[in-house]
């Protein structure tokens, strides 16, 4: 993926991320605007609208050919892979943006007819930029992350959040309590864009949940796909990219024996 176009387009997003990120970081002297969506643990603030704005403006402005599929609905109506699309979460990890101003990302990925090219998932707050272009591999803070090599459930970290391991609509929450079981322990950090982030770098192991959303998701399968890592939905099945999908994403020989537990 060398040429002009997309050189040109990685430029811009990584400009614009870091741009973004300075919104974000001088907000935190101010008092947000906070409401919530489907439930009051669904938050949403003044600048996850803000900064979906601020990219959907740069983005028509540069790229007035390119669809931008966003969180907050300000983009474009998506409903085909064909062409450019920019599928963006301003702020993945808006509880913790609120409550701590600590563990939340910028999340980028960036697809041409359903095929992942640029992947950005920026930490705000920690400064951890993870970056993936196809072909070229998958980069934090400019250091090339290794191939994911395998490795066993029973030595593993498993990002899991605990709604999943207890009775639950979307999942037989008994299944994961035999994961958990068996892993070396669990971890969970309230943002999907940074728990994939961890595993394709191998800061954990594997990543569970359910009910994510396009943009959930969009910038770390990309990463993962360039780390060796395998993400599919939690039976096994293929990820639909612009549908909501139940993720399980992790290390390539410990991909299959979670299966083996979630399908039992």
């Amino acid at each position: 993926m060398k040429n002009e176009k997309w050189i040109t387009i990685e430029q811009a997003a990584k400009k614009w991320v870091l741009e973004a990120a300075k919104l974000l970081k001088d907000s935190f002297e101010n008092t947000l605007t906070i409401t919530y969506k489907s439930h009051i643990a669904d938050l949403v603030t003044d600048m996850d609208k803000k900064v979906e704005q601020f990219f959907i403006q740069k983005i028509q402005e540069s790229f007035p050919d390119h669809k931008v599929l966003g969180e907050e609905g300000y983009g474009d109506d998506v409903q085909s892979k064909s062409g450019v699309i920019w599928i963006i979460d301003p702020i993945d990890g808006t509880t913790n943006f609120v409550h701590q101003q600590s563990n939340f990302a910028i999340s980028i990925g960036i697809y041409e007819d359903g095929v992942g090219i640029l992947g950005i998932i920026f930490d705000v707050a920690s400064g951890d930029f993870f970056f993936a272009k196809k072909g070229e591999g998958a980069f934090l803070n400019d250091v090339k992350l290794p191939m994911l090599e395998n490795v066993a459930l029973s030595e593993a970290v498993i990002g899991v959040n605990a709604t999943w391991v207890g009775p639950n609509r979307r999942i037989n929450h008994e299944n994961v309590q035999s994961i958990v079981r068996k892993s070396r322990g669990t971890r969970s950090y309230g943002s999907a864009a940074i728990e994939l982030a961890y595993v394709a770098s191998g800061k954990i192991d594997a990543y569970l949940t359910m009910r994510l959303s396009p943009w959930d998701f969009a910038a770390g399968i990309i990463l993962l796909n360039e780390v060796g890592g395998i993400a599919t939905n939690a039976d096994g099945k293929p990820i639909r990219l612009l549908e909501q999908n139940s993720i399980l994403a992790s290390k390539p020989g410990l991909h299959g024996e979670m299966l083996d537990h979630l399908l039992k």
